[in-house]
């Protein structure tokens, strides 16, 4: 693979592009007519480094040849531009070769045209958090045919060989999208060897000083790994031939891990490189499943293990199929991993799901594809696409454990999953009605962390079991939205039990008389937003009021000389906006809320009662019409965000903004004016304190006068990243 892309990587002629696909395509009849079909449809084009285009669909061809890709996606790879950059339709491809890789090079142009649609241009200003819609589309629109990814992580590669004809913001943009979109993808696919040529590309340009330190070190040391891997593979080898292998029945190679790992690692772990105990490996490759442990047998025992570090996924393989033994054992003055696998789990582990057709008759090859039909599922919602995304990566690139039920079938779990994620694992109704939990067949709280092996028994009972208070505290995806969507549930319904309440108190009345004035339909769905925004519960009490006073159908039962102002009352940490006086605040012994959490506040004469929002308790008190007060925490320091806003080229468009900042209490500190030809918009960057009640207002309410393209946190560690 290696050999392959620095071979790539400085081609520039199309004949020598020509000579490397027929070399790799040797048995693929008709392999010319699509190469001169391809280049006769881009004559006359060039890419960024002035080479004539047609060089990349041969390359991304080559890459897809070497992966094994079968005679139709190396067709669709070789065509995969033409649709899209030439007047040539699919019609034309279909008819000329054949409706099936018609339909590969729809898959693959359909992606483009996601991305260009939704994925924020390099010029841009605006996150690539946004690049998390075209990563959802992509992978949902690829279901049909697992081969439009894999000629899709194959143009990539190119495409990240050849960064260096681009400018410095555009090869930043495109390494990032790479990280965080398409190194998953490879990973959950098997294809360990473009998932790693992916991660190490994108890390060289988003990072090059950390990448140069690492490489540099590698460097330095590279000799002294050598020779100790060397002097290691010398004495596996001896130890082996002593016990029964023959030299054509075993192969031993040897690997450095690759940067990007080096880095995450160091990172995740806080370590310096000195302390990554698998930096330097060796990998046994032999004939059968069995000779993996007598190898195995044969390490462990002339060479002390560190126990802690084994692990065993031959027996249990990994959910992308990948199969392996890991151990890790001390060697001379080094601590040296040991990988152990059969031949055929080798190309599984280099060709993930790409195996199928690169070595077709062997058995085992299967990675499961699942997740693909899960992410579906979870995306189906309609849930913040930056919150989907982030859960979707979490899932996709994580370490993995493998737990057990009590029948001994597998699940795969993201290393730090919970006891919680294991039940949603098995079925979402089982997570969701789940009561108590046994591991290892002692009874064990929910949000235990699991270990690779447990065994976990789940009782249900036949309710659904709310709790709000642990959506940080699960791992999965899955868990995270199947409980996100019972509280959002729960939750509006509280909410809109708890405005009602509140507005009876403010009015005095009961609550047949208010329900009259309910029956109009948007301030009947929207009703909830005044428990938990105080400028939409004066709106509210503002229009309930005009509709009592002017209705002809019963007498005023309302003062109309009275404003019902709501006036403001902070006690300590908590605000309450009321027409009333509050003397005390009592928090209720029964919930015990902190600070953060969802809260209601009831009148007991001039006292308010605090309860947690989904207590029990309050739940009761609000079924019976109690009198409640307006709630939420005081943030006595306002957030602070640096926020970048595009905003129309238009008189007084500048001064609507900032008087909108001060209708929702958002502070402006600093603002610059951006450098930019764009004649119909401006850009500033503003440094702003943004109250936690008016965060979801500013971000979620751009119109045609401005855009919010940016807003981080000035306390983000990443914020630089």
């Amino acid at each position: 693979m290696d050999k392959l892309l620095e071979q790539i990587r400085f081609i520039d002629t199309v004949d020598v592009a020509k000579d490397l696909l027929y070399s790799l395509t040797e048995n693929i009849p008709n392999i010319h007519n699509a190469v001169e079909f391809a280049h006769q449809w881009h004559e006359g084009q060039f890419r960024k480094s002035g080479q004539p285009y047609i060089i990349h669909p041969i390359l991304v061809a080559a890459i897809v040849s070497h992966f094994g890709g079968d005679e139709e996606m190396i067709f669709a790879a070789l065509l995969h531009d033409v649709v899209e950059d030439t007047p040539c339709t699919s019609a034309v491809i279909a008819e000329k070769f054949s409706p099936a890789i018609a339909n590969l090079v729809d898959g693959l142009t359909k992606i483009i045209e996601i991305r260009e649609e939704e994925l924020v241009p390099s010029t841009s200003n605006e996150k690539l958090i946004t690049s998390a819609l075209s990563f959802r589309k992509m992978l949902l629109a690829s279901i049909s045919d697992v081969r439009v990814l894999v000629v899709k992580l194959c143009d990539r590669i190119h495409n990240m060989l050849t960064l260096d004809a681009l400018s410095s913001s555009k090869q930043k943009r495109i390494s990032e999208e790479t990280l965080v979109v398409y190194a998953p993808i490879a990973h959950r696919l098997g294809i360990a060897s473009i998932k790693n040529v992916l991660e190490d590309l994108s890390f060289y340009y988003l990072l090059p000083q950390e990448y140069a330190k690492i490489d540099t070190t590698i460097l330095g040391k590279d000799q002294k790994l050598q020779l100790s891997l060397n002097h290691f593979i010398t004495k596996v080898h001896r130890l082996m031939l002593q016990n029964g292998f023959t030299e054509k029945s075993f192969s031993i190679e040897k690997r450095v891990k690759h940067h990007y790992s080096i880095y995450m690692k160091m990172h995740r772990k806080g370590i310096s490189m000195e302390e990554i105990l698998d930096l330097m490996a060796i990998r046994v490759l032999v004939k059968e499943p069995n000779d993996c442990y007598r190898v195995l047998g044969i390490i462990h025992q002339n060479f002390n293990p560190l126990i802690s570090r084994f692990k065993d996924y031959v027996a249990i393989p990994k959910e992308n199929g990948y199969q392996t033994i890991h151990t890790t054992v001390f060697a001379d003055a080094s601590i040296i991993e040991a990988q152990i696998r059969t031949f055929d789990m080798h190309k599984t582990a280099q060709f993930g799901i790409a195996a199928h057709w690169k070595y077709k008759g062997h058995t085992g090859l299967n990675p499961k594809l699942n997740w693909l039909n899960e992410l579906k599922t979870q995306s189906e919602g309609g849930e913040n696409i930056e919150e989907m995304y982030e859960l979707a990566k979490d899932d996709l690139y994580s370490e993995d454990i493998s737990v057990f039920s009590p029948k001994g079938d597998v699940y795969s779990l993201p290393r730090s999953a919970t006891v919680l994620d294991f039940a949603y694992a098995v079925h979402t109704e089982i997570g969701n009605c789940a009561k108590e939990a046994y591991v290892n067949k002692q009874r064990t709280p929910f949000l235990t962390e699991l270990k690779n092996g447990d065994i976990i028994k789940i009782e249900t009972t036949s309710e659904h079991v709310l709790r709000c208070s642990w959506l940080n505290a699960v791992k999965t995806a899955k868990a995270k939205n199947a409980m996100k969507l019972n509280c959002n549930h729960k939750l509006k319904e509280l909410n809109a039990l708890t405005a009602k309440n509140i507005i009876l108190n403010i009015f005095n009345l009961k609550a047949a008389q208010l329900e009259p004035f309910l029956q109009d339909e948007s301030t009947r769905k929207n009703l909830y937003k005044s428990a938990i925004d105080s400028i939409h519960l004066q709106e509210d009490i503002s229009k309930i009021k005009k509709l009592i006073l002017h209705s002809t159908k019963i007498i005023p039962i309302i003062s109309p000389i009275r404003k019902y102002q709501l006036k403001q009352q902070t006690f300590d940490n908590i605000i309450f906006y009321t027409t009333q006086s509050i003397s005390k605040v009592v928090f209720d012994y029964c919930c015990h809320p902190k600070s953060g959490d969802e809260i209601v506040a009831f009148k007991k004469g001039t006292t308010a009662i605090v309860h947690h929002k989904f207590c029990t308790h309050a739940h009761e008190l609000m079924n019976t019409r109690q009198p409640m007060y307006f709630v939420e925490w005081c943030t006595k320091k306002p957030n602070s965000y640096k926020l970048i806003v595009s905003i129309e080229n238009k008189k007084g468009s500048l001064a609507y903004f900032l008087q909108y900042l001060a209708k929702i209490d958002v502070n402006l500190v600093t603002i610059k004016l951006f450098d930019n030809e764009n004649s119909h918009a401006h850009f500033f960057e503003m440094v702003v304190d943004v109250p936690n009640k008016s965060r979801d207002k500013l971000l979620n309410n751009s119109n045609e006068k401005y855009k919010i393209i940016d807003f981080i946190p000035l306390d983000d560690a990443y914020k630089k990243i």
